[in-house]
């Protein structure tokens, strides 16, 4: 069973969004918030699966709601839902943790596989999201401490090539195509990035690879 948390100011949606999920056999709505602070208390009593985070809530906005969550309840992943600028917010929500980003106008069967695939410790932005993100938001990203290149200093030469292919945007695919690799040669070494750098999912390998300097704006 997936316990979920639904944050959104608006009750409609609430209700909304529960009604679809009480329809799934495999889905649970553990509890409802109406504004980032009372998500983030809600997200630590209740320890949800998933948070589905509204961005622009009263008080405490959705972005910060989430870097609360990612820090004080850390099995909680957070896929965040807006109606606003796509780029914006994905950028942001990446930079504080956050699993997936999708618009408030998906489908509902994408919904609830962006649900399961969170659940599952997957990220849910898509490769072509994941470009545009970084084409234009990428040069404010510096280059972090020196610990983060011990990191990276943990990693094989193709792991290496693996990490700065899947920081530009390329799918799993695109990455066996790129180094005349298997689809699930790739996946393994994905998966020994994760460990090693003790990151929970593709949108926190992105962001790494680029605060740690290991791919720049103009490598894009």
């Amino acid at each position: 069973m997936i316990r979920l948390l639904i944050a959104d100011d608006e009750s409609l949606l609430r209700t909304a969004f529960r009604m679809i999920f009480d329809t799934e056999p495999d889905l649970e709505v553990a509890g409802e918030a109406g504004d980032g602070e009372q998500a983030a208390r809600l997200a630590r009593a209740l320890r949800p699966d998933v948070v589905l985070m509204d961005v622009r809530m009263p008080g405490l906005d959705g972005i910060e709601a989430t870097r609360r969550i990612v820090r004080d309840s850390p099995r909680s992943r957070v896929l965040i839902l807006t109606t606003f600028d796509l780029d914006e917010y994905a950028f942001a929500g990446l930079k504080a943790g956050a699993a997936g980003f999708l618009p408030k106008n998906t489908r509902p069967e994408e919904l609830l596989s962006a649900i399961r695939s969170v659940a599952a410790g997957q990220a849910v932005l898509s490769p072509r999201v994941t470009r545009r993100v970084l084409e234009r938001f990428a040069p404010q990203m510096a280059p972090g401490p020196a610990e983060r290149d011990e990191r990276l200093a943990q990693l094989t030469a193709r792991e290496h090539e693996v990490l700065a292919q899947v920081a530009r945007g390329l799918s799993n695919a695109e990455v066996a195509s790129a180094l005349h690799l298997a689809e699930a040669t790739v996946k393994t070494h994905l998966s020994r990035v994760l460990v090693k750098l003790g990151l929970r999912d593709r949108a926190q390998v992105v962001v790494f690879a680029y605060e740690s300097g290991l791919v720049r704006p103009a490598d894009l």
